[in-house]
């Protein structure tokens, strides 16, 4: 069994664990293209050692990116710029490494500690 991601003009709109033969046989009908996505591929990294697919795990409303034969997440600030390695998004500010939560706060462009 395999993960699939359906995409529909770019756009991941379901993801199926499926065999290859169901995919194309029985899936064909329906629009959009299926697209094989492995559930441990994260910013390019398999993690299990493996060889990495399509830099990410498929998610709904993920970018499909033919170009770079990737699965993109959808873009969560407009500050923050796509990592052409990884294709993840990343803050114009790295993350705190200090073992305490932040939240990212879009306005000031800052990291902001998470009161408990």
């Amino acid at each position: 069994m395999a993960h699939f991601a359906k995409v529909k003009d770019g756009i991941v709109t379901k993801v199926i664990v499926a065999e290859q033969e169901y995919i194309d046989n029985v899936v064909e009908t329906e629009a959009g293209t299926w697209v094989q996505t492995s559930y441990n591929t994260h910013g390019g990294v398999h993690s299990l050692g493996g060889t990495p697919l399509r830099k990410n795990y498929a998610g709904i409303g993920f970018t499909y990116d033919e170009n770079k034969d990737a699965f993109i997440p959808p873009k969560p600030y407009d500050s923050w710029t796509l990592n052409e390695d990884t294709c993840l998004w990343e803050a114009p500010i790295e993350y705190p490494t200090d073992g305490q939560r932040y939240t990212w706060n879009e306005t000031n462009k800052t990291w902001d500690l998470v009161s408990e």
